[in-house]
């Protein structure tokens, strides 16, 4: 598989990039996962979060409000859907991710990691080297399949008859960002429950999902079916991806399109709070690998997926001092510190979804999600498969192909990039290239 761009090897640690974003602009498309896609529907995103100054304090409400998830409405309307709707969605893998509880954000360590990522080598740069979440991290940590179709597909200039037909929501404009956040909710019942002064957490959830239930159909037929499109749309486009263009049918490789809309998430502007997409992927990841720095609390044993297990270490500074800290420790965490195999000895048995992604673990591999195709270099970090690494340079060297990226997002026509990138969809077809050591 191809490198790309200019990098460094192990010698690279600490080089911080200033990085730039394009934001989208109005009337711009975006894609739909095909060919089996029954379903694409449009959100509308919300703004990132910037820095606050050095004596800003930093507590849980200001990490509640850089999240912007909605964990909790989503797990109440989950548990409000009935027992053959559960069913279909524990047939497409979805169930373990659908019930994990909700992780407060750590945002100073999020962004103290993206301004570590260098986006021409898709990998996090730190004294001792390269780092980089896999697939395997993607799976035991968040549950989600990284096996299964490639999440890629069409992209086309309007999106407008499908969508009102599939979702029986009214588009706003024919072009843009078109079904908000407020309206799928209010389809589903949640979008008028708040949380009440000296209300409890398990008191809200029963509130709404009390009125999940009262909206939700409570048989099968065409009813429940476009109740379970617009909640799936809601999970994927507001918990995992944070996209606006979704596919829901299908045996897709959600986690791998998760990994792949992390990775370019992190190529934005290090200005910007890292919380696009899934943001509990890369801290709990860091806890893993990264134990040193301190921020995350076990606790809970043996719950899977290993998400469950963790909570954030509530620091009250600053978020400029906390960034500040986590940069200073990453320049001297020694290397012997560095957790590169922290599974070994897990209890595999307990997590069945572990089993089915372990043939795409440890290789080099194309990650698609929707117009958007990264690489995931393993071969830059042998040392998470118990191999010895070998120094890596990364040299400038013509592409013959550009990957699409966010670049991409300005185009009006009917796209196919099951077409325009199959040379990296038949690389993901075969689950791309085992990993081996060369060292000497």
């Amino acid at each position: 598989m191809e490198g790309g761009g200019e990098g460094q090897g192990g010698d690279g640690g600490g080089r911080r990039r200033k990085k730039s974003i394009r934001r989208r602009q109005p009337g711009e498309g975006s894609s739909t996962a095909a060919p089996e896609a029954s379903l694409v529907a449009p959100m509308e995103e919300e703004p990132a979060v910037m820095p606050g100054d050095e004596d800003e304090p930093v507590g849980p409400k200001k990490s509640e409000l850089r999240s912007r998830l909605g964990w909790a409405v989503i797990r109440a309307i989950y548990d409000a859907l009935s027992e053959f709707q559960v069913r279909r969605l524990e047939g497409m893998e979805f169930g373990p991710f659908l019930r994990l509880e909700e992780l407060t954000p750590d945002v100073a360590l999020i962004q103290a990691l993206k301004e570590r990522w260098d986006p021409e080598c898709q990998a996090f740069l730190f004294p001792w080297g390269h780092m980089v979440p896999t697939l395997e991290d993607v799976v035991r940590i968040t549950g989600l399949r990284v096996d299964g179709q490639a999440v890629t597909g069409t992209t086309y200039t309007s999106y407008q008859e499908p969508v009102e037909r599939l979702l029986e929501l009214e588009m706003r404009r024919e072009r843009s960002s078109l079904v908000g956040w407020t309206a799928l909710q209010a389809s589903l019942g949640v979008a008028s429950t708040h949380h009440q002064t000296e209300e409890g957490q398990a008191e809200y959830l029963a509130r709404l999902t009390e009125d999940a239930r009262a909206v939700l159909a409570e048989e099968e037929g065409e009813a429940a079916d476009r109740d379970l499109r617009r909640f799936l749309i809601l999970v994927i486009g507001k918990l995992i991806l944070r996209t606006s263009w979704l596919p829901i049918v299908g045996n897709y490789a959600w986690g791998a399109a998760l990994l792949a809309h992390r990775f370019d998430s992190l190529g934005t502007s290090s200005r910007e709070i890292g919380v696009a997409g899934f943001f509990p992927l890369l801290q709990v990841w860091a806890y893993y690998h990264l134990p040193s720095l301190g921020r995350g609390v076990a606790r809970r044993r043996g719950a899977v997926p290993l998400l469950q297990r963790w909570q954030f270490f509530r620091d009250e500074r600053s978020l400029q001092r906390q960034v500040t800290l986590i940069h200073d420790a990453l320049d001297t965490v020694p290397f012997g510190h560095v957790q590169w195999t922290p599974y070994v000895g897990e209890d595999d048995a307990t997590q069945p979804w572990v089993e089915r992604g372990r043939p795409y673990f440890g290789r080099d591999i194309w990650l698609h999600c929707f117009n958007t195709v990264v690489p995931l270099h393993h071969w830059l970090v042998a040392w998470t498969l118990g191999l010895h690494q070998a120094v890596v340079e990364f040299p400038t060297r013509q592409r013959s192909w550009e990957r699409p990226g966010r670049s991409f997002w300005g185009i009006q026509q009917v796209m196919d990039w099951t077409v325009r990138v199959r040379e990296q969809l038949d690389d993901c077809e075969r689950r791309g290239k085992e990993v081996v050591s060369e060292a000497a």
